[in-house]
């Protein structure tokens, strides 16, 4: 199990892009948790890209990740979700993505899932708009691998597990 936390302080004007990927393996004996939490400060100015990713072999996952506004700070905070999974065999994901606007902000949340197998795949975007100016946004899709794009790769030479492989 990893619960890490991992807190960054932003300076006025700063502008920093954070890369996070996890691969969980074992011997198959017990299962692969990772609750990470991020807290984000922004000073004025400030800015923050993240792209926290889980590549696989994780069974069980709880994110909690909050961006914070400096008080009386002459900003307008931008929020983006995205989340894309791939749900193979017999697995099972349920994503619960939100986003709250507490101050005039925009806000978008984007889950996108491919569903192969007899996998099963709920997706629950939720938005919470607290202050009058808050703009948010949600959109969720869930659908299998489209034929055309299989065909596409195909006839450019590629087996259909290859094509598959490639479009995941």
């Amino acid at each position: 199990e990893h619960d890490g936390v991992h807190t960054f302080y932003v300076g006025k004007n700063a502008r920093v892009k954070y890369v996070e990927k996890h691969y969980g393996e074992g011997d198959g004996n017990g299962k692969n948790v990772m609750n990470p939490t991020t807290i984000v400060y922004l000073e004025e100015g400030a800015s923050i890209q993240m792209d926290m990713s889980q590549i696989g072999g994780i069974d069980s996952t709880r994110r909690d990740t909050r961006i914070v506004c400096g008080k009386d700070a002459d900003v307008v905070s931008r929020g983006r979700v995205i989340s894309r999974s791939v749900a193979k065999n017999d697995s099972v994901q349920v994503f619960r993505p939100c986003v709250v606007g507490n101050a005039k902000c925009f806000g978008h949340v984007q889950c996108d899932s491919i569903i192969m197998d007899e996998a099963k795949i709920r997706s629950v975007p939720e938005i919470a708009a607290n202050d009058l100016d808050a703009q948010l946004i949600h959109e969720a899709a869930i659908g299998r691998i489209a034929g055309d794009q299989l065909l596409k790769l195909e006839t450019l030479g590629l087996t259909e597990e290859e094509a598959e492989d490639r479009i995941l």
